[in-house]
């Protein structure tokens, strides 16, 4: 057995029911392009091969993985090595593609966040279908007025629908991490409130919840000079706190912002 590396955030999924569930929430056929992140030793990239699709591409940037995933798949995977961080950019075929992807724990909100702000995103991907740490996927699916409300909820929702399957033990990793996880799927919408700058609801989103725990009087005065009369044409109580405010709200907010900028 190859040794994960901890730096890497290297934790096999080695349950083979489980494995067999998350490839099945791909509704593979044979003539999708598949596109999978951080596959490790192989054993879900085996069990999407089964199920035929037109290609399967996988992204492992440690070397020593490489060469395993390339003797035990030879031709029938394309193999690239290389951070997905930075080369999340290039897949762009004919058709939409799908993406699978047990992350990281250390990068997995970025790597999130980076497909997000994706141009044309429900143009160039169909579905992903990720492993997430369970207090993320919290975060992610989770709706206004609740502790886990923030900035990944609102951002991926923005452009997505966002759903949780299930969760996974520890117990189904090498090495067994201390923490519960869960499968989530995004499906890009077509249709989404568009924003001249893709980083304009991140950087709403950095300013109100910052200070989470305070009213949204602070925010709105970082962002707008004449921060009272836009409250009131957005119909927004400053002496809310910022879990309050819907994502809709968010985007409004983002629109005027752009519009004084």
């Amino acid at each position: 057995m190859i040794k994960p590396k901890k730096k890497l955030g290297q934790n096999f999924l080695n349950n083979a029911k489980i494995i067999s569930k998350i490839a099945n929430e791909g509704n593979i056929n044979n003539d999708d392009i598949i596109l999978e992140i951080g596959p490790g030793t192989g054993n879900l990239t085996e069990e999407i091969l089964k199920k035929k699709p037109y290609k399967l591409i996988v992204i492992e940037k440690d070397l020593r993985l490489s060469k395993i995933l390339q003797e035990k798949f030879g031709n029938s995977i394309q193999i690239i090595n290389d951070d997905i961080l930075k080369c999340y950019k290039h897949f762009k075929y004919n058709a939409p593609i799908k993406v699978f992807g047990n992350l990281p724990y250390n990068i997995s909100t970025k790597i999130l966040t980076l497909f997000t702000k994706t141009e044309n995103l429900h143009e160039n991907y169909k579905k992903f279908i990720f492993v997430f740490q369970k207090e993320v996927a919290e975060r992610i699916i989770s709706n206004e007025n609740s502790k886990n409300y923030g900035r990944l909820s609102i951002l991926t929702s923005w452009k997505m629908r966002r759903e949780k399957i299930f969760d996974i033990s520890p117990d189904n990793f090498f090495p067994k991490p201390k923490i519960w996880s869960s499968l989530i799927t995004l499906e890009p919408k077509s249709n989404f409130k568009i924003l001249k700058n893709e980083n304009t609801l991140e950087h709403v989103t950095n300013i109100f919840f910052n200070q989470r725990r305070k009213m949204i009087k602070n925010p709105m005065k970082q962002l707008f000079k004449d921060f009272n009369q836009i409250a009131l044409k957005l119909n927004i109580n400053l002496e809310v706190r910022p879990q309050n405010i819907s994502k809709q709200k968010y985007l409004e907010i983002c629109e005027i912002y752009e519009s004084l900028n």
